[in-house]
Protein backbone atom coordinates (compact mmCIF):
# COMPACT_ATOMS: atom_id res chain seq x y z
CA UNK A 1 0.00 0.00 0.00
CA UNK A 2 1.69 3.20 -1.01
CA UNK A 3 0.29 5.73 1.26
CA UNK A 4 1.87 6.44 4.73
CA UNK A 5 -0.25 7.46 7.82
CA UNK A 6 0.72 11.65 7.55
CA UNK A 7 -2.60 12.32 8.80
CA UNK A 8 -2.65 10.02 11.75
CA UNK A 9 -4.39 11.10 14.36
CA UNK A 10 -6.90 13.76 12.79
CA UNK A 11 -10.55 12.78 13.12
CA UNK A 12 -13.27 13.64 10.20
CA UNK A 13 -16.71 13.97 10.71
CA UNK A 14 -18.11 13.14 7.12
CA UNK A 15 -21.55 14.08 7.02
CA UNK A 16 -21.52 13.85 3.23
CA UNK A 17 -22.63 11.86 0.52
CA UNK A 18 -22.86 10.20 -3.31
CA UNK A 19 -18.79 11.53 -4.50
CA UNK A 20 -17.39 14.90 -4.38
CA UNK A 21 -17.45 15.17 -0.43
CA UNK A 22 -17.03 11.27 -0.01
CA UNK A 23 -14.11 11.81 -2.67
CA UNK A 24 -12.32 14.07 -0.76
CA UNK A 25 -12.77 12.16 2.74
CA UNK A 26 -11.32 8.89 1.16
CA UNK A 27 -8.31 10.56 0.19
CA UNK A 28 -8.12 11.85 3.88
CA UNK A 29 -8.57 8.33 4.99
CA UNK A 30 -5.90 7.09 2.79
CA UNK A 31 -3.14 9.41 4.24
CA UNK A 32 -4.01 8.09 7.76
CA UNK A 33 -6.96 10.02 8.92
CA UNK A 34 -9.80 8.63 11.00
CA UNK A 35 -12.89 8.99 9.07
CA UNK A 36 -16.36 8.85 10.31
CA UNK A 37 -19.06 8.09 7.95
CA UNK A 38 -22.58 9.32 9.35
CA UNK A 39 -25.46 8.03 7.40
CA UNK A 40 -29.23 7.61 7.69
CA UNK A 41 -30.45 4.21 9.63
CA UNK A 42 -31.54 1.89 6.99
CA UNK A 43 -30.92 3.77 3.85
CA UNK A 44 -27.33 4.78 4.31
CA UNK A 45 -25.20 7.04 1.64
CA UNK A 46 -27.13 7.77 -1.91
CA UNK A 47 -23.85 6.39 -3.31
CA UNK A 48 -24.58 2.45 -1.93
CA UNK A 49 -27.50 2.67 -4.68
CA UNK A 50 -25.48 3.32 -7.50
CA UNK A 51 -24.43 1.00 -9.83
CA UNK A 52 -22.91 -1.30 -11.05
CA UNK A 53 -23.77 -3.60 -8.37
CA UNK A 54 -22.35 -7.06 -7.32
CA UNK A 55 -24.56 -9.30 -5.71
CA UNK A 56 -27.01 -6.17 -4.66
CA UNK A 57 -23.94 -4.29 -3.51
CA UNK A 58 -22.35 -1.04 -5.20
CA UNK A 59 -19.35 -1.03 -6.54
CA UNK A 60 -18.91 2.45 -6.95
CA UNK A 61 -19.68 2.84 -3.02
CA UNK A 62 -17.19 0.23 -2.51
CA UNK A 63 -14.49 2.03 -4.30
CA UNK A 64 -15.37 5.48 -3.18
CA UNK A 65 -15.59 5.05 0.35
CA UNK A 66 -12.63 2.99 1.52
CA UNK A 67 -11.19 2.89 5.24
CA UNK A 68 -14.14 4.81 6.74
CA UNK A 69 -16.14 3.55 9.63
CA UNK A 70 -19.59 3.53 8.84
CA UNK A 71 -22.23 5.16 11.51
CA UNK A 72 -25.58 5.27 11.31
CA UNK A 73 -27.29 8.26 13.00
CA UNK A 74 -30.71 9.62 12.10
CA UNK A 75 -29.89 13.63 11.78
CA UNK A 76 -34.05 14.18 11.72
CA UNK A 77 -34.28 13.61 15.11
CA UNK A 78 -33.45 15.92 17.92
CA UNK A 79 -31.18 12.90 19.60
CA UNK A 80 -29.54 12.47 15.75
CA UNK A 81 -28.57 16.04 15.86
CA UNK A 82 -27.56 15.69 19.56
CA UNK A 83 -25.28 12.93 18.73
CA UNK A 84 -23.96 14.93 15.79
CA UNK A 85 -23.14 17.99 18.00
CA UNK A 86 -21.18 15.52 20.83
CA UNK A 87 -18.77 14.14 18.53
CA UNK A 88 -17.69 17.56 17.01
CA UNK A 89 -15.48 18.69 20.05
CA UNK A 90 -13.45 15.51 19.18
CA UNK A 91 -13.16 16.34 15.79
CA UNK A 92 -10.52 17.81 13.87
CA UNK A 93 -12.22 18.48 10.40
CA UNK A 94 -16.13 17.84 9.79
CA UNK A 95 -17.32 17.65 5.95
CA UNK A 96 -20.80 17.91 4.38
CA UNK A 97 -22.23 18.51 1.17
CA UNK A 98 -25.69 19.19 1.73
CA UNK A 99 -27.49 22.05 -0.24
CA UNK A 100 -26.57 25.59 1.38
CA UNK A 101 -29.18 26.62 3.96
CA UNK A 102 -29.92 22.97 5.01
CA UNK A 103 -27.07 22.68 7.65
CA UNK A 104 -28.05 25.68 9.70
CA UNK A 105 -31.77 24.40 9.25
CA UNK A 106 -30.40 21.33 11.44
CA UNK A 107 -28.54 23.45 13.52
CA UNK A 108 -25.26 21.88 12.21
CA UNK A 109 -24.15 25.02 10.41
CA UNK A 110 -20.34 26.47 10.35
CA UNK A 111 -20.91 29.38 13.26
CA UNK A 112 -23.02 26.90 15.47
CA UNK A 113 -20.13 24.19 15.41
CA UNK A 114 -17.61 26.74 15.71
CA UNK A 115 -18.72 28.13 19.27
CA UNK A 116 -18.39 23.84 19.90
CA UNK A 117 -14.96 23.29 18.55
CA UNK A 118 -12.97 27.01 17.79
CA UNK A 119 -10.43 24.29 15.98
CA UNK A 120 -12.75 22.66 13.76
CA UNK A 121 -12.01 23.18 10.14
CA UNK A 122 -15.24 23.29 8.47
CA UNK A 123 -15.17 21.98 4.65
CA UNK A 124 -18.83 23.09 2.52
CA UNK A 125 -19.06 21.46 -0.70
CA UNK A 126 -21.77 22.48 -2.62
CA UNK A 127 -22.46 22.55 -6.22
CA UNK A 128 -22.14 26.98 -6.84
CA UNK A 129 -20.75 27.84 -3.17
CA UNK A 130 -22.59 29.28 0.22
CA UNK A 131 -23.00 33.01 -1.38
CA UNK A 132 -23.65 32.80 -5.37
CA UNK A 133 -26.80 33.51 -6.11
CA UNK A 134 -26.89 30.29 -7.98
CA UNK A 135 -26.92 28.43 -4.55
CA UNK A 136 -30.22 27.24 -4.35
CA UNK A 137 -29.61 25.19 -8.38
CA UNK A 138 -29.56 21.47 -7.53
CA UNK A 139 -25.67 20.42 -8.59
CA UNK A 140 -25.10 16.94 -10.09
CA UNK A 141 -21.52 16.29 -12.15
CA UNK A 142 -23.52 17.02 -15.66
CA UNK A 143 -25.12 20.22 -14.42
CA UNK A 144 -21.83 21.26 -13.45
CA UNK A 145 -19.84 19.82 -16.90
CA UNK A 146 -22.86 21.76 -18.58
CA UNK A 147 -22.17 25.28 -17.38
CA UNK A 148 -18.29 24.89 -16.44
CA UNK A 149 -18.02 25.64 -20.34
CA UNK A 150 -16.52 21.94 -20.03
CA UNK A 151 -19.25 20.22 -22.36
CA UNK A 152 -18.74 23.34 -25.03
CA UNK A 153 -15.24 22.41 -25.67
CA UNK A 154 -15.62 18.39 -25.81
CA UNK A 155 -16.37 16.08 -28.72
CA UNK A 156 -15.91 16.46 -32.48
CA UNK A 157 -15.20 19.37 -34.53
CA UNK A 158 -18.95 20.71 -35.23
CA UNK A 159 -20.70 18.44 -33.20
CA UNK A 160 -22.74 18.64 -30.40
CA UNK A 161 -21.51 19.42 -26.72
CA UNK A 162 -20.46 16.27 -24.98
CA UNK A 163 -19.80 15.15 -21.57
CA UNK A 164 -16.00 13.65 -20.76
CA UNK A 165 -16.61 10.07 -19.29
CA UNK A 166 -16.14 10.05 -16.03
CA UNK A 167 -17.63 12.17 -13.19
CA UNK A 168 -14.81 14.78 -13.37
CA UNK A 169 -16.91 18.05 -11.73
CA UNK A 170 -17.23 15.69 -8.48
CA UNK A 171 -13.85 14.12 -8.45
CA UNK A 172 -11.83 17.47 -9.60
CA UNK A 173 -14.04 19.41 -6.55
CA UNK A 174 -13.05 16.41 -4.12
CA UNK A 175 -9.76 16.73 -5.09
CA UNK A 176 -10.01 20.34 -4.02
CA UNK A 177 -11.84 20.06 -0.71
CA UNK A 178 -8.80 17.54 0.38
CA UNK A 179 -6.34 20.01 -0.76
CA UNK A 180 -8.13 22.61 1.02
CA UNK A 181 -8.90 20.75 4.20
CA UNK A 182 -5.00 20.38 4.14
CA UNK A 183 -4.09 23.65 3.88
CA UNK A 184 -6.53 24.92 7.01
CA UNK A 185 -5.20 21.80 9.04
CA UNK A 186 -1.40 23.18 8.22
CA UNK A 187 -2.27 27.07 9.08
CA UNK A 188 -4.39 25.54 12.26
CA UNK A 189 -0.57 23.92 13.69
CA UNK A 190 0.46 28.04 13.75
CA UNK A 191 -2.79 29.99 14.46
CA UNK A 192 -4.87 27.38 16.61
CA UNK A 193 -7.91 28.42 14.90
CA UNK A 194 -9.96 26.48 12.53
CA UNK A 195 -11.65 27.52 9.19
CA UNK A 196 -14.44 27.70 7.01
CA UNK A 197 -13.69 25.99 3.90
CA UNK A 198 -15.95 26.80 1.55
CA UNK A 199 -15.74 24.79 -2.18
CA UNK A 200 -17.97 24.97 -5.36
CA UNK A 201 -18.23 22.33 -7.86
CA UNK A 202 -18.22 25.00 -10.62
CA UNK A 203 -15.40 26.75 -9.22
CA UNK A 204 -13.29 24.27 -9.45
CA UNK A 205 -14.28 23.04 -13.00
CA UNK A 206 -13.51 26.37 -13.93
CA UNK A 207 -9.83 27.17 -12.44
CA UNK A 208 -8.47 23.25 -14.06
CA UNK A 209 -9.55 24.88 -17.84
CA UNK A 210 -6.25 26.68 -18.38
CA UNK A 211 -5.64 26.39 -21.82
CA UNK A 212 -9.40 27.45 -22.52
CA UNK A 213 -9.08 30.00 -20.08
CA UNK A 214 -5.92 31.35 -21.66
CA UNK A 215 -7.81 32.51 -24.87
CA UNK A 216 -10.77 33.48 -23.37
CA UNK A 217 -9.48 35.54 -20.68
CA UNK A 218 -6.60 37.23 -22.58
CA UNK A 219 -7.70 36.91 -26.65
CA UNK A 220 -11.45 36.93 -25.79
CA UNK A 221 -11.52 33.95 -28.10
CA UNK A 222 -14.14 31.68 -27.04
CA UNK A 223 -12.98 27.81 -27.56
CA UNK A 224 -14.88 25.72 -29.75
CA UNK A 225 -14.72 21.32 -29.60
CA UNK A 226 -12.35 20.67 -31.66
CA UNK A 227 -12.20 16.73 -31.22
CA UNK A 228 -8.99 14.77 -30.32
CA UNK A 229 -6.69 17.19 -31.74
CA UNK A 230 -4.91 19.95 -29.45
CA UNK A 231 -6.95 23.45 -29.91
CA UNK A 232 -3.64 25.57 -30.70
CA UNK A 233 -0.57 23.27 -31.79
CA UNK A 234 -0.75 20.78 -34.88
CA UNK A 235 -0.53 17.65 -34.76
CA UNK A 236 -1.35 16.84 -31.79
CA UNK A 237 -4.12 14.36 -32.22
CA UNK A 238 -5.41 10.92 -32.50
CA UNK A 239 -4.78 9.13 -35.42
CA UNK A 240 -5.73 5.53 -36.75
CA UNK A 241 -3.74 2.15 -37.15
CA UNK A 242 -3.93 -1.15 -38.08
CA UNK A 243 -4.05 -2.12 -34.18
CA UNK A 244 -5.92 0.64 -32.71
CA UNK A 245 -5.91 4.53 -32.51
CA UNK A 246 -2.42 6.04 -31.34
CA UNK A 247 -1.49 9.91 -30.50
CA UNK A 248 0.87 11.97 -31.26
CA UNK A 249 2.05 15.22 -29.61
CA UNK A 250 3.97 16.87 -32.52
CA UNK A 251 4.51 20.18 -30.47
CA UNK A 252 7.23 22.22 -32.70
CA UNK A 253 8.70 22.84 -35.65
CA UNK A 254 11.35 20.51 -35.10
CA UNK A 255 8.99 17.62 -33.80
CA UNK A 256 7.15 18.23 -37.44
CA UNK A 257 10.49 17.49 -39.63
CA UNK A 258 11.53 14.47 -37.65
CA UNK A 259 7.43 13.56 -38.46
CA UNK A 260 8.34 14.17 -42.10
CA UNK A 261 11.58 12.23 -42.13
CA UNK A 262 9.99 9.15 -40.47
CA UNK A 263 6.97 9.07 -42.90
CA UNK A 264 9.29 8.92 -45.47
CA UNK A 265 8.17 12.33 -46.65
CA UNK A 266 10.66 14.91 -45.71
CA UNK A 267 9.86 18.00 -48.11
CA UNK A 268 7.12 18.41 -45.60
CA UNK A 269 8.91 20.85 -43.23
CA UNK A 270 9.41 22.95 -45.91
CA UNK A 271 6.23 23.25 -47.72
CA UNK A 272 4.57 26.17 -47.27
CA UNK A 273 1.36 24.71 -46.41
CA UNK A 274 2.81 22.95 -43.31
CA UNK A 275 6.16 24.54 -42.39
CA UNK A 276 5.00 26.86 -39.49
CA UNK A 277 2.28 26.06 -36.87
CA UNK A 278 -0.24 28.58 -38.29
CA UNK A 279 0.19 27.07 -41.87
CA UNK A 280 -0.51 23.66 -40.28
CA UNK A 281 -3.61 24.60 -38.88
CA UNK A 282 -5.26 26.30 -41.56
CA UNK A 283 -3.94 23.41 -43.38
CA UNK A 284 -5.42 20.57 -40.75
CA UNK A 285 -7.55 18.53 -43.17
CA UNK A 286 -5.08 17.70 -46.03
CA UNK A 287 -2.17 17.19 -43.30
CA UNK A 288 -4.32 14.66 -40.98
CA UNK A 289 -5.37 12.52 -44.34
CA UNK A 290 -1.31 12.56 -44.75
CA UNK A 291 -0.45 11.45 -41.03
CA UNK A 292 -3.75 9.04 -41.41
CA UNK A 293 -2.82 6.97 -44.41
CA UNK A 294 0.80 7.02 -43.34
CA UNK A 295 -0.14 5.37 -39.51
CA UNK A 296 -2.84 3.54 -40.77
CA UNK A 297 -0.76 1.71 -42.50
CA UNK A 298 0.94 0.60 -39.46
CA UNK A 299 0.25 -1.35 -36.03
CA UNK A 300 -0.30 0.76 -33.03
CA UNK A 301 3.57 -1.06 -31.59
CA UNK A 302 5.16 0.25 -35.13
CA UNK A 303 3.68 3.36 -35.03
CA UNK A 304 4.98 4.26 -31.35
CA UNK A 305 8.57 2.81 -31.60
CA UNK A 306 9.11 5.06 -34.66
CA UNK A 307 8.02 8.06 -33.30
CA UNK A 308 9.40 7.94 -29.90
CA UNK A 309 12.75 7.01 -31.80
CA UNK A 310 12.10 10.22 -33.21
CA UNK A 311 11.53 11.90 -29.93
CA UNK A 312 7.76 12.83 -30.71
CA UNK A 313 5.46 11.88 -27.77
CA UNK A 314 3.21 9.35 -28.83
CA UNK A 315 0.95 6.89 -26.77
CA UNK A 316 -1.34 4.06 -27.89
CA UNK A 317 -5.31 4.52 -26.67
CA UNK A 318 -6.15 2.06 -24.17
CA UNK A 319 -9.59 1.50 -22.66
CA UNK A 320 -9.80 0.87 -18.67
CA UNK A 321 -8.95 -2.70 -19.28
CA UNK A 322 -5.65 -2.44 -21.19
CA UNK A 323 -5.06 0.39 -17.79
CA UNK A 324 -5.74 -1.36 -15.18
CA UNK A 325 -3.85 -4.99 -16.35
CA UNK A 326 -0.93 -2.88 -17.49
CA UNK A 327 3.10 -3.41 -16.28
CA UNK A 328 2.58 0.26 -15.53
CA UNK A 329 -0.01 -0.13 -12.87
CA UNK A 330 1.70 -3.38 -11.21
CA UNK A 331 5.01 -1.04 -10.82
CA UNK A 332 3.52 1.53 -9.58
CA UNK A 333 0.86 -0.22 -7.23
CA UNK A 334 -2.18 2.11 -8.41
CA UNK A 335 -4.48 -0.98 -7.32
CA UNK A 336 -4.26 -2.67 -3.97
CA UNK A 337 -6.01 -5.13 -2.13
CA UNK A 338 -9.26 -4.07 0.51
CA UNK A 339 -11.54 -6.17 2.38
CA UNK A 340 -14.99 -6.63 2.05
CA UNK A 341 -17.14 -8.49 4.64
CA UNK A 342 -19.08 -9.93 1.70
CA UNK A 343 -16.61 -10.58 -1.15
CA UNK A 344 -13.13 -11.12 0.86
CA UNK A 345 -10.63 -9.62 -1.16
CA UNK A 346 -11.52 -6.43 -3.44
CA UNK A 347 -9.61 -4.59 -5.32
CA UNK A 348 -9.60 -0.85 -4.36
CA UNK A 349 -7.42 1.95 -5.77
CA UNK A 350 -6.28 4.59 -3.37
CA UNK A 351 -4.43 8.06 -4.17
CA UNK A 352 -2.04 7.71 -6.02
CA UNK A 353 0.71 10.64 -4.73
CA UNK A 354 4.11 8.38 -2.97
CA UNK A 355 5.99 9.87 -0.32
CA UNK A 356 9.37 9.51 0.72
CA UNK A 357 10.43 6.93 3.75
CA UNK A 358 6.86 5.85 3.63
CA UNK A 359 7.69 2.38 3.97
CA UNK A 360 7.27 1.38 7.48
CA UNK A 361 4.09 3.46 8.00
CA UNK A 362 2.60 1.70 4.58
CA UNK A 363 3.34 -1.74 6.25
CA UNK A 364 1.77 -0.62 9.37
CA UNK A 365 -1.12 0.47 7.89
CA UNK A 366 -4.16 -1.28 7.73
CA UNK A 367 -5.67 -3.38 4.87
CA UNK A 368 -8.16 -0.62 3.66
CA UNK A 369 -11.68 -1.80 3.45
CA UNK A 370 -15.30 -0.70 2.34
CA UNK A 371 -17.62 -0.77 5.35
CA UNK A 372 -20.97 -1.92 5.46
CA UNK A 373 -23.94 0.10 6.42
CA UNK A 374 -24.05 1.41 10.36
CA UNK A 375 -20.66 -1.22 10.50
CA UNK A 376 -18.88 0.69 13.37
CA UNK A 377 -21.72 2.61 15.40
CA UNK A 378 -21.88 1.32 18.59
CA UNK A 379 -17.48 0.74 18.01
CA UNK A 380 -17.47 4.76 17.58
CA UNK A 381 -20.21 6.01 20.44
CA UNK A 382 -18.68 3.62 22.77
CA UNK A 383 -15.21 4.21 21.79
CA UNK A 384 -14.96 8.02 20.72
CA UNK A 385 -18.48 9.23 22.61
CA UNK A 386 -17.86 6.63 25.57
CA UNK A 387 -21.40 5.79 25.89
CA UNK A 388 -22.38 3.08 27.82
CA UNK A 389 -24.55 0.04 26.62
CA UNK A 390 -27.42 1.27 27.94
CA UNK A 391 -27.28 4.45 26.78
CA UNK A 392 -26.81 3.34 23.04
CA UNK A 393 -29.50 0.77 23.61
CA UNK A 394 -31.79 3.60 24.17
CA UNK A 395 -30.63 5.83 21.39
CA UNK A 396 -31.93 2.73 19.25
CA UNK A 397 -34.86 2.41 20.35
CA UNK A 398 -35.92 5.98 19.98
CA UNK A 399 -34.68 5.47 15.97
CA UNK A 400 -31.94 8.50 16.59
CA UNK A 401 -28.96 5.23 14.93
Amino acid sequence: MNNPQLLKGIRVLDLSRVMSGPFCTSMLADLGAEVIKIEMPGVGDEGRMFGPFRESESTYFMLLNRNKKSVTVNMKTDEGRALIKALVPKCDVLVENFRPGVMARLGLDEPAMRLLNPSLIYASISGFGQDSPLKDWPAFDLVIQAMSGLMSLTGPKGGPASAVGESVADVCTGMFSAFGICAALFDRERSGLGRHVDIAMLDSMMAMQLTGLSRQLYMNDTPKPVGNRHPVTYPVDSFPTRSGDIVMVCFSDAAFRALGEIMGLPELADDPDYKTNAARNINEDSLRALISRWTSALSQDEAIELLLNARIPAAPVWDLKQLTTSEHVRARGVIVDGHHEKFGTVPLVPQPVKFSQQSADALSAEIPFTPRLGQHTEQVLAEVMELSAEAIAELKKNKAI
